[in-house]
């Protein structure tokens, strides 16, 4: 059974750094894309970053340059470092493994970790 654990979040001040962790265990790490969402209340979560199982990132214009996706194979662990946090990026985040496209993540998740971005 595939089992998702993030971690890393908390309160941070505007501008501040946070860097997020996911450990996925009971699957092959390495074959997968892996992305992190995030999702705020009453909203659909929300893709922030991807990178394929060869290392190629993306990311949407709303954290571009802020945002840094990286994986480490080894660890079947995936990485989000996040830097010049704003308070439109509080959100709990989640990470996920896809196949294909990061709009189409398996269908099982963490219980993600909070970010919140307050004065």
């Amino acid at each position: 059974q595939v089992h998702i654990v993030e971690s890393g979040g908390g309160l941070v001040h505007p501008g501040g750094s946070l860097r997020l962790s996911c450990t996925v265990s009971g699957t092959i790490f390495s074959v997968y894309g892996m992305a992190w969402y995030r999702q705020t209340p009453g909203n659909q979560r929300e893709l922030v970053a991807s990178i394929t199982n060869g290392g190629t990132t993306k990311y949407p214009d709303s954290v571009l340059g802020r945002f840094t996706i990286s994986r480490d194979d080894a660890k079947n662990t995936v990485y989000l470092q996040m830097m010049s946090l704003e308070s439109e990026d509080t959100a709990v985040y989640y990470c996920n493994r896809y196949y294909g496209s990061p709009d189409n993540p398996f269908d099982n998740w963490g219980q993600g970790t909070q970010v919140t971005v307050s004065s």
